[in-house]
């Protein structure tokens, strides 16, 4: 029995729901309704240069945010504005719906992937989830939308490179200098010898870079060379 076959059979009995209205995708074997493919706002240029905030005037190169603070990682890029996908990536996250990124990576690839490829990535790098945490939810979205986009673009995807070792307080609610202090000693490389030159982070969200900050902190003692990273949406900033 084929691999098509089956997921026809797992759409009938359990229909696939659309990231944006979840209810059972329109027409059958789509990602995403027809009429829905359009509500989330994709980021347009002119974006930070840094991490890919939209800027509000061309003249600008940089958000306010990465003009007062000095980030670990080399740049990175989102993909949606929070606010418009915020209801999506909250279902996506915590209400089992999985499915979701199947849509989400097949957006990233068409709209980020020639970005992504001109960096020449050896491996994209999940942000990792407590263990606690993982257990209770039952996956890292952060994992399933790596490995999505790595199956879509070709590139080999490392779970098990970094762990998350420290249970941490939920960022949203913080301020810049709590996140910091939050994710200090967060995360562990988990092997001896890394041989990666160039590494993409993937997440879900991107608010003040605290979180990719850490993990790039981590990467680059592990001696890799050069580090982006790249999210679903991305935030305000604080």
């Amino acid at each position: 029995m084929n691999i098509t076959f089956l997921r026809t059979l797992t759409d009938i009995f359990y229909p696939r729901r659309c990231p944006v209205c979840d209810r059972a995708v329109r027409p059958f074997g789509s990602l995403v309704c027809e009429t829905c493919q359009s509500e989330f706002v994709r980021i347009r240029q002119p974006y930070c240069l840094k991490c890919g905030k939209e800027l509000s005037a061309e003249t600008e190169e940089y958000c306010g945010d990465c003009m007062r603070r000095r980030h670990l990682f080399d740049s990175g890029r989102a993909l949606f504005a929070y606010k418009s996908v915020s209801d999506s990536i909250y279902r996506f996250k915590y209400k089992g719906r999985q499915e979701y990124g199947a849509f989400y990576a097949a957006c990233m690839a068409a709209d980020l992937g020639e970005w992504i490829a001109r960096r020449r990535p050896d491996a994209l790098i999940p942000v990792p989830v407590h263990a606690a945490k993982k257990r209770a939810r039952g996956y890292n979205q952060a994992q399933v939308l790596a490995r999505e986009l790595g199956r879509r673009i070709h590139v080999p995807v490392e779970t098990e490179l970094v762990k998350r070792v420290r249970r941490t307080a939920p960022m949203k609610d913080l301020p810049l200098a709590e996140r910091q202090n939050n994710l200090k000693r967060a995360f562990k490389i988990c092997r001896n010898d890394v041989k990666l030159d160039t590494v993409i982070i993937i997440d879900d969200i991107y608010t003040t870079g605290s979180t990719i900050d850490a993990m790039s902190y981590e990467l680059r003692r592990a001696g890799v060379k050069r580090i982006y990273f790249v999210t679903l949406a991305i935030g305000r900033g604080l």
